[in-house]
């Protein structure tokens, strides 16, 4: 699909890419596009948007209050896909969205997947999906071109990266540690195996994300993983600092 062909075109140029996350909504889709202009500005090379769910089961507690608040200020997915229409036009990176399965439940699959290419968005994490429960999805993904990224775990086995990977698009994403998002993360001898595991278990780019905060632990993945996945340490420095904090903390990260 599109997104890996754009995501191997950076790698030619450098040797680990990075990947944000934000919460649409919050604290304002004005910041949003503040934030985001800080991070295209310096290097990010793919943005994770995230639709706002009221049980993000995956997030931690930074993203999860992120999620609850921009739902309480009224976000709506509509909302979110005039957004990611605009950042699309505005960025020449790819953005994708993350939400939760109920989101597009309640949406309409074939709706959204539509509305997700008018929208120029090129893929999509939904953590909560697995490929046995999403024939229809799946087949959508591949019927509008937007790649369904999919979830390795250090609990997953052999035979389930497999699986996985078969249903997998653009690149796959790499938990680097169990539980969920904002916690630190060591990246020590067990992990090593691990990725080296997710390696060979795909030949789609890896993108290694939960607890990597800073230059050190984006130096400490490089030359094992494609991308480096930053999340909650984004939306804390926003809350402590403000947009303008973005672009340096950005920058410093390789």
């Amino acid at each position: 699909m599109l997104l890996e062909k754009i995501l191997r075109n950076r790698l030619e140029q450098k040797k680990i890419l990075l990947m944000t996350h934000i919460v649409l909504g919050y604290p304002s889709f004005a910041t949003n596009r503040q934030v985001i202009a800080q991070m295209v500005d310096n290097g990010v090379d793919c943005i994770e948007m995230q639709i706002p769910f009221s049980e993000p089961m995956a997030d931690g507690p930074v993203i999860l209050k992120a999620n609850q608040d921009s739902l309480a200020l009224g976000t709506t997915v509509a909302d979110c896909m005039a957004f990611g229409a605009e950042m699309s036009r505005l960025h020449d990176i790819p953005f994708l969205f993350m939400t939760y399965y109920n989101i597009i439940f309640k949406y309409g699959e074939e709706r959204f997947f539509r509305d997700c290419l008018s929208a120029g968005v090129k893929g999509l994490i939904i953590p909560d999906l697995p490929p046995e429960m999403g024939e229809a999805f799946f087949q959508l993904a591949t019927q509008f071109q937007v790649a369904p990224i999919l979830i390795f775990a250090p609990t997953s086995t052999d035979e389930r990266m497999a699986k996985l990977n078969n249903s997998a698009a653009g690149f796959i994403y790499c938990a680097a540690r169990r539980g969920v998002t904002g916690k630190k993360s060591e990246f020590d001898d067990d992990f090593n195996a691990y990725l080296a595991r997710c390696r060979a278990a795909t030949s789609l780019p890896i993108a290694v994300g939960f607890g990597i905060r800073n230059h050190n632990d984006v130096a400490a993945i490089t030359g094992k993983a494609d991308m480096a996945v930053i999340g909650s340490e984004t939306i804390r420095l926003v809350e402590e600092q403000g947009a303008e904090a973005v672009g340096p903390f950005i920058k410093g990260l390789r």
